[in-house]
């Protein structure tokens, strides 16, 4: 089997001051690079000073207030040419990244380039358990956050929403996404390429539903990153 989940594999994540990834500026990164059997090769933290208050709902998220993040955080543009460096390396070699809702993280990453003055990589090859599951489990009811799907596929995930614990999550839901479903057993680079189609799906979807209540709705359906 010549399948993305038999090989090496990393994954990204960032908490991060807002929603809105267009705008919002890291707080926190985490890389992990595993091998083909899941075990750990290198895991890199970042805590940045994002150069802006943040938000006391994001803070509720992460736990990171606007004082620790001055006081102990890196400059953000240190951090963002730190990120970059390392996911160029493995997108290089053609080792496959994931993040959950990767639409969010490689878009806040590429902003925070261009706010910075950083050249950050062309995502490529990506993998994103959230359209994965989306694709393979079209019809089953519930939520889909991060925290929800290792719920339901059995995955461990303690301290939720801080960037360490999420990239181990993501790993682990990936791994038990490509054990159960067939179809997504693929090449890295060929399973980008579904992705990038399977999302642009979801979203015209959803954006037809919203459409029945607000005729002007419109979902975002470029992946693993939008533009401005």
């Amino acid at each position: 089997m010549n399948s993305w989940h038999m090989f090496p594999r990393a994954a990204f994540d960032l908490e991060t001051t807002g929603r809105d990834p267009l705008t919002a500026r890291i707080v926190t990164a985490s890389v992990i690079l595993v091998d083909g059997h899941g075990a750990v090769l290198e895991q890199h933290e970042w805590l940045a000073n994002p150069g802006v208050d943040i938000p006391a709902e994001a803070t509720a998220v992460h736990g990171i207030a606007t004082r620790t993040a001055q006081a102990c955080g890196s400059p953000a543009a240190n951090v963002v040419s730190q990120i970059a460096g390392v996911l160029s390396g493995f997108f290089r070699e053609r080792i496959p990244v994931l993040a959950f809702n990767a639409r969010y993280d490689f878009t806040v990453l590429a902003r925070e380039g261009l706010r910075h003055g950083v050249h950050t990589p062309d995502p490529f090859p990506v993998l994103d358990p959230y359209v994965m599951d989306k694709h393979a489990d079209r019809y089953r009811p519930g939520k889909r956050t991060l925290t929800a799907m290792c719920a339901h596929y059995g995955v461990p995930l303690e301290n939720a929403h801080t960037s360490a614990a999420d990239v181990l999550a993501t790993l682990g839901v990936g791994a038990v996404l490509a054990e159960r479903f067939p179809q997504l057993r693929r090449t890295a680079p060929d399973l980008h390429e579904f992705q990038m189609t399977w999302a642009l799906r979801q979203a015209e979807s959803f954006q037809e539903y919203l459409r029945h209540s607000n005729p002007e709705a419109v979902v975002e359906g470029r992946w693993p990153a939008i533009a401005s």
